[in-house]
């Protein structure tokens, strides 16, 4: 899936990292049967612009995740996904600290999901995501936006004629211009609305017996962009 990255440089340095003055949360994540809670997560920071770890290359940095420790469980699945390819990769440990080799300049989300060995039901943390930086000073595009309705393959029955679509977006740095819908039965849409600052357009008219694509492309102030991926949906 294409993906809109533009990363604007600005002046060279040695490569550093700015904290995000986010205050840490978590602990409500979503569990299963009789699972222990939910972890609540410490480092990196929620929406964090960067994240100082050691460089391996010019490409790659070790990064440290941490979170805290939850009542009765004994293992955690720390799970990663990089938001330019959503390839998603999971670890699993019995500490509550590991670390990860990373692509620089790319955007990553984390979550740790608790669990009691030999005993079934878990429970997932919150999803946080942050910048793992490059060398520089630098402005990051958007993250790019998480659909969440109608979910990819999805079939909407009984649909009226009307369809809404939700999403879900943030930005690393500068401050949201909005988000640009492209909306159609074609695999390739034409824009549908543009500098949308909700997220969500309601009472979408569609016709039966037809699928249709849509895609997110989210702006920011700095002109960088950054693109949901493809997403359909079948209308009976």
């Amino acid at each position: 899936m294409k993906k809109i990255i533009g990363l604007l440089l600005i002046t060279a340095m040695i490569a550093g990292c700015k904290k995000s003055t986010t205050n840490p949360g978590g602990g409500n994540g979503s569990g299963t049967g009789n699972g222990p809670g939910a972890a609540t997560l410490l480092t990196p920071a929620k929406d964090e612009i960067c994240t100082t770890g050691s460089v391996v290359s010019d490409t790659v940095s070790t990064i440290s995740f941490t979170w805290n420790a939850v009542a009765k469980a004994n293992t955690y699945d720390l799970t990663i996904t990089n938001l330019l390819t959503q390839k998603a990769t999971t670890q699993t440990i019995s500490s509550t600290q590991a670390t990860a080799n990373l692509s620089r300049n790319t955007p990553y989300s984390w979550y740790v999901t608790s669990k009691i060995s030999g005993k079934s039901g878990s429970s997932k943390s919150d999803v946080w995501k942050f910048y793992n930086a490059g060398s520089g000073i630098v402005t990051y595009a958007p993250y790019p936006a998480q659909i969440v309705a109608p979910t990819y393959g999805q079939i909407m029955t009984n649909a009226g004629g009307k369809v809404s679509l939700k999403w879900t977006g943030s930005v690393a740095s500068g401050k949201l211009v909005g988000y640009n819908v492209y909306f159609g039965p074609s695999n390739n849409p034409d824009l549908f609305r543009a500098n949308i600052t909700d997220n969500f357009l309601n009472d979408i008219s569609v016709s039966a017996n037809t699928t249709y694509y849509w895609h997110i492309i989210t702006v920011d102030s700095n002109g960088n962009s950054s693109d949901s991926g493809l997403y359909n949906f079948f209308v009976q």
